[in-house]
């Protein structure tokens, strides 16, 4: 499978084109620009796709990462992704930034369960956990320190992401510390994707809807 992955949920805008055959990025372009993203994407998959000896057209499926992260970055990625997959007739899938968090970590310290967090601001927390295989072990959530604290007291895995030193006082070598996204992940997590799921749409944690989601399934944490 020849995909197409996207990722404008932070501040960087990353375009890849990645062969799962052989887990290999044939391609990729982007740069750290904080802001901007839907003036500078597309350049950057034009180039992605260039230095593949790719097109469009060779797309089988489109991958973009859907948050949590940057309201504007966030859609202006699943926009594109979504458009693409319209016109091609190719299946578009989301990926979380926690989700591809947690992958860099199982990387480096596979066979244990992952704690994925990043550092939401205002004294809160995005956090998913994961299983040791990747599979997610509860959904995606913003909570307040204190509560995530509470509620991952004790987490039988390894704790990854920027927000790791409000979990624990000995924060582990998979500890990330920046909020850029590696693009290889995000097409390797979209390859593997189920597509039946629908299409991609933006994860917006913050709002009062959110915030009574806060008994999620952590038990199993």
């Amino acid at each position: 499978m020849i995909l197409l992955a996207i990722d404008t949920a932070g501040t960087g805008c990353f375009a890849a084109v990645y062969d799962s055959s052989t887990d290999t990025v044939l391609a990729s372009a982007g740069a750290d620009i904080g802001r901007g993203h839907a003036e500078q994407l597309m350049a950057f998959i034009d180039q992605a796709l260039a230095e593949s000896d790719k097109v469009l057209a060779d797309m089988d499926r489109i991958a973009v990462t859907i948050g949590p992260g940057s309201f504007t970055g966030i859609r202006v990625g699943v926009a594109a992704a979504r458009g693409f997959a319209l016109a091609l007739n190719v299946p578009a899938v989301g990926v979380t930034t926690l989700a591809a968090i947690a992958e860099a970590a199982r990387e480096k310290r596979p066979g244990h369960a992952m704690l994925a967090t990043i550092d939401a601001k205002r004294d809160e927390l995005y956090c998913q956990s994961f299983e040791a295989d990747g599979t997610a072990r509860s959904e995606a959530l913003m909570l307040e320190i204190p509560e995530a604290q509470r509620l991952f007291a004790g987490f039988d895995g390894l704790i990854c992401g920027t927000a790791t030193r409000h979990l624990t006082d000995h924060p582990p070598e998979t500890n990330a510390q920046t909020d850029l996204t590696d693009i290889r992940l995000v097409a390797r997590l979209g390859a593997a994707a189920d597509p039946s799921r629908g299409k991609p749409s933006p994860l917006y944690l913050r709002g009062p809807d959110v915030k009574s989601q806060a008994g999620f399934a952590v038990a199993r944490a």
